[in-house]
């Protein structure tokens, strides 16, 4: 599970996807109380940020909208309480960068 901290326009197609892949599963867990990594410190840090998740989401959007990819599942944006911004991090945007650099992808970092 991973959001990641870096502009979407940054990322390659398969993180792209992926976060908004696991951005999606990370709401559901959220806001309808599932256990599946209810406990894990990616899906923690979004506790109590939803507005901010759902910002990230529509930020992950209009980038996958730029690339030509079509869009069919909105977040209920009458969900979307808490803080606007996410300040806490599993690793730093430095750490995020240095990760995505060791991968053998196109993210532009």
């Amino acid at each position: 599970m991973r959001i990641w901290d870096i502009s979407p326009s940054k990322l390659c197609r398969n993180h792209l996807l992926g976060e908004h892949r696991e951005l999606h599963a990370m709401w559901v867990v959220i806001t309808e109380n599932k256990k599946g990594y209810s406990l894990h410190p990616e899906t923690l840090r979004w506790k109590g940020k939803l507005k901010a998740m759902y910002l990230r989401h529509e930020q992950l959007v209009f980038e996958m909208t730029k690339r030509g990819y079509n869009h069919k599942s909105p977040l209920d944006k009458r969900k979307a309480t808490g803080n606007e911004k996410q300040y806490d991090y599993v690793d730093s945007i430095r750490q995020q960068i240095t990760i995505l650099k060791k991968k053998d992808c196109s993210c532009n970092v």
